[in-house]
């Protein structure tokens, strides 16, 4: 476990220097913010105590908005989809239900799996996080825009990422 741990904190800071040095100053659009660092929460494993997941949430927020300069968009849009997360995961429960240990990841639970509940989290994290961003009614077409293009961006990289970082834990 301790292994598993460290790895986990491995995984942790380097989603979040992609994220702050590499991700957020490729500049696509200014309708796409692409948003890597969620990987971590959204990889955390699937008995993880919603506690800890959401104490995990708010550092990588943290720590992210201090590097990103976005004063607290990230804590807030993490800590959301850490507290979320049990309740997408009850959403996409196989029939026979989750084995212990395993990561929610393409490789253990299948593809159809992985896309359907991370494109709910990210979904559930940019919504949040643009909402708060612009935070008006009459711009919610801006919002909007920016939420699909930016989800879109972002769950390519977490794909992508899926097959860089993560090996089967079987």
């Amino acid at each position: 476990m301790n292994n598993r741990w460290v790895q986990y904190s491995i995984y942790f800071i380097a989603f979040v220097l992609i994220q702050t040095l590499i991700v957020n100053h490729i500049q696509v659009s200014i309708y796409a913010y692409p948003m890597v660092y969620i990987l971590a929460i959204i990889m955390l494993p699937i008995d993880l105590n919603i506690l800890l997941t959401m104490a995990i949430a708010l550092v990588l927020g943290i720590v992210t908005d201090a590097l990103s300069d976005t004063f607290g968009l990230h804590t807030s849009s993490a800590v959301l989809l850490a507290y979320l997360r049990p309740f997408i995961l009850k959403i996409f429960r196989p029939r026979d239900g989750y084995i212990n240990g395993i990561l929610p990841s393409i490789h253990d639970m299948g593809l159809t799996w992985f896309l359907a509940y991370a494109g709910l989290c990210v979904l559930t994290h940019h919504i949040w996080f643009f909402s708060l961003e612009i935070f008006r009614l009459d711009l919610f077409d801006l919002i909007l825009l920016k939420v699909l293009v930016s989800s879109l961006f972002s769950f390519i990289l977490i794909f992508l990422f899926q097959y860089l970082f993560y090996k089967p834990s079987k």
